[in-house]
């Protein structure tokens, strides 16, 4: 539930993906997709960093790029860009949309989590 209420009941989470098969596709799903998702999935511990974030704020729009890379536990996963919009509504920022890439390879050498 306080995953849920970061975000628009509204808002998607956007990426293109790469089937087994090597083909592309645009993955949509949403905030209750992913929330499922996530509380579902059996792995260690997600992480998830940010780097060289770029934040831009305009009234009540907002706009964070930044780089990412992904663990689950100890274990790396992928990296990628994330691009989040946010709305200001009153005193409060919430998430519209989450846009990323996803690569396993040519990732930024970091320290580990």
């Amino acid at each position: 539930a306080r995953l849920r209420a970061l975000f628009d009941p509204g808002a998607r989470l956007v990426g293109i993906r790469t089937r087994a098969d090597g083909t592309e596709f645009v993955q949509t799903i949403t905030v209750d997709q992913w929330v499922q998702y996530v509380a579902r999935d059996p792995r260690p511990d997600w992480t998830e960093r940010a780097f060289a974030p770029v934040v831009t704020i305009q009234g009540t729009l907002a706009q964070i790029w930044a780089e990412y890379d992904f663990h689950f536990g100890k274990t790396f996963s992928h990296c990628g860009v994330d691009a989040v919009q946010l709305l200001k509504s009153g005193d409060r920022w919430i998430i519209m949309s989450i846009a990323d890439t996803y690569q396993k390879e040519n990732c930024p050498a970091r320290p580990e989590p």
